[in-house]
């Protein structure tokens, strides 16, 4: 079977501004097998093209091999209400997406307010989507992620800020982003895959490994990010493969869960 591959970025291909080791070998194979893949974040702060130049520490990724939740969000409201208007709480790669499917950004009874990840949250433009979602504006967030890694440690992400949107107007956001299948089934639109011959790498079991499981993939745990061996028996579900890195499917791309790969790791 030719399989396709969706991968989270972050604790899978690169480790804040490094590289994980055995990442650059992995995305070369698959270019070379010319096997269809896809990078996923559920982050919205930068482009896909922004991202494409944050990964050049090593790895050469096309832009179009890259959806972000803030894409996904613009594909998902383009579907719901074409042409519509959006109140934005985010930064340009989320704007940049809303913009791309002709949506207008406005503060004046706008269909949603969209709330996305963002290091320069406001009080202001906080009380503007309090009142607008108050007046019956649908409201919608990338991804339910409620904290973000940075060197210094844990930051305020956009299931944070969306818990205080909530606590003041009662109103629950619909996320689009990782852990909600439509994120998967977005990725494997954009490549033209199916579920069937799809896995999904993550280094996380409450985003990238539910997610896959729930938009029928089969899936791969690595221990490069925030997972650990002991964590993942926490959950009531299981990954098809845990590996210790993307380095162990070099090699092995075109068979991730056969024989080939368990003699590899004897050895």
């Amino acid at each position: 079977m030719a399989w396709n591959y969706l991968m989270d970025m972050d604790g899978v291909l690169v480790s804040e501004e490094h590289l994980i080791p055995g990442a650059d070998a992995f995305l070369a194979e698959l270019r070379a097998d010319e096997t269809p893949f896809i990078v996923l974040t559920n982050n919205s702060i930068r482009t896909a093209r922004d991202l494409r130049a944050r990964l050049r520490i090593g790895l050469d990724v096309p832009e179009a091999s890259i959806w972000t939740s803030a894409l996904a969000t613009a594909r998902f409201l383009e579907s719901q209400r074409p042409g519509g208007s959006a109140y934005v709480v985010g930064e340009s790669g989320l704007t940049t997406a809303l913009h791309e499917i002709g949506y207008v950004i406005t503060d004046s009874d706008p269909d949603y307010v969209v709330l996305g990840e963002t290091r320069t949250y406001s009080f202001e433009a906080i009380t503007t989507a309090i009142r607008l979602v108050e007046r019956g504006a649908r409201f919608i967030a990338t991804n339910p992620d409620a904290t973000g890694p940075s060197a210094g440690g844990s930051l305020p992400a956009t299931g944070a800020v969306a818990a205080l949107i909530t606590r003041a107007t009662g109103r629950e956001p619909y996320y689009v982003g990782k852990p909600n299948p439509l994120m998967m089934r977005s990725a494997l639109r954009q490549i033209g895959a199916h579920s069937e011959n799809t896995l999904m790498i993550g280094d996380r079991m409450d985003t990238d490994v539910i997610s896959g499981l729930e938009a029928g993939l089969q899936t791969i745990l690595v221990l490069t990010g925030i997972s650990t061996p002991a964590s993942v028996e926490l959950y009531p579900y299981r990954p098809t493969r845990v590996l210790d890195s993307v380095a162990d499917l070099v090699g092995h791309t075109q068979d991730p869960f056969g024989t080939q790969l368990d003699r590899a790791q004897q050895l």
